[in-house]
């Protein structure tokens, strides 16, 4: 078993999602959502992420106290417990971190409408960061103005992107997903309608076409609108794309499997078996698209689906490029 591997993940969101900030602001809406702070562009961060495959990972494995952030109630011993091997324990004195890193989950492609119907906009840089392959025939995408937008279709008129309008490049540009997700009927849908933008105008699309509701405290004893408690908050919508990253650092090599099939109860375990840690992550992402990921649950917020599998990457495939890059430096 790898000591050290990466995988990444393909999200769609199946609901809008809100992940709050905590608290009230003055601007746009009063509870906004959370974003990196060099682009403001939303995102989901690792420790929801986190949070959510290892208390859905607890209850699949019937050991919902292995969930929180106290395991005094773990019976047995907490070290042969999947959940608390693969994100960590705290068991009175005895602490032991996780072996698992969830990172932050960012925006791929982004649904807005146009005057062709719904698009889905992204940049160069992210689609190559997250395994895409994108050309062009004859021009190369980063040659494209920053007011025109590069299409894998055909159009020569100008499109819009909510309330922008801008041209279209005149060649098109041919992108390919990785094997893992290509094939995926979510996917499929949406691949012949993305467009791509240059970052400088990605986050002012984004943060224009958030989905944004409003809502009105109830007041139990009465059953109406509590007078002056109306209130807006912002989500990330229906349909948009997230790639996230989870890193295995597996530096106990003690996974305990003896029956990688059965939960805690002996029951059998839904899914496929639990052979690592990672499958413990996988498990736990796959019931996102059941229970959700942040804020708004009960209103119908939350909900993403894994597209395909994860692309792994072992960090024996990383050395040999870094050290072709090193000896060419030394060079």
């Amino acid at each position: 078993m790898a000591t050290y591997k990466r995988q990444r993940y393909l999200f769609m969101t199946l609901d809008p999602v809100h992940i709050g900030t905590g608290g009230y602001r003055l601007g746009r809406v009063d509870n906004s959502i959370v974003r990196e702070p060099g682009t403001k562009i939303p995102k989901i961060p690792g420790t929801s992420l986190h949070g959510a495959a290892r208390s859905y990972a607890a209850q699949l494995y019937e050991t919902p106290e292995a969930a929180g952030q106290s395991h005094n109630n773990v019976t047995g011993d907490i070290a042969e417990n999947p959940v608390c091997y693969t994100f960590g324990y705290i068991k009175g004195q005895d602490i032991c971190s996780g072996v698992v890193n969830i990172f932050d989950a960012h925006i791929l492609l982004f649904p807005v409408h146009s005057m062709v119907g719904p698009v889905w906009v992204s940049t160069l840089e992210r689609l190559e960061e997250s395994g895409f392959t994108v050309t062009s025939p004859t021009t190369s995408p980063t040659q494209c103005q920053t007011e025109q937008v590069l299409l894998n279709w055909k159009r020569s008129d100008p499109l819009n992107l909510g309330w922008l309008m801008l041209n279209v490049a005149e060649t098109k540009a041919e992108i390919e997903a990785p094997p893992q997700w290509q094939n995926e009927t979510r996917y499929k849908a949406i691949s012949k309608k993305i467009v791509i933008v240059k970052d400088a105008l990605f986050s002012q699309i984004v943060n224009s076409n958030l989905e944004v509701r409003t809502s009105v405290a109830i007041d139990p004893e009465t059953g109406a609108a509590d007078e002056g408690k109306l209130f807006t908050y912002e989500a990330i919508p229906r349909a948009t794309f997230l790639t996230a990253e989870v890193v295995l650092d597996d530096y106990r090599q003690a996974f305990p499997n003896p029956k990688p099939d059965k939960t805690g109860k002996n029951n059998p375990l839904p899914g496929e078996p639990w052979n690592c840690p990672l499958c413990v992550v996988k498990a736990g992402f796959k019931m996102i698209e059941w229970l959700g990921v942040g804020g708004m649950g009960t209103r119908g917020f939350g909900r993403m689906a894994m597209i395909g599998d994860s692309v792994t990457v072992g960090i024996d495939e990383l050395l040999p490029k870094q050290q072709a890059s090193n000896a060419g430096g030394e060079a």
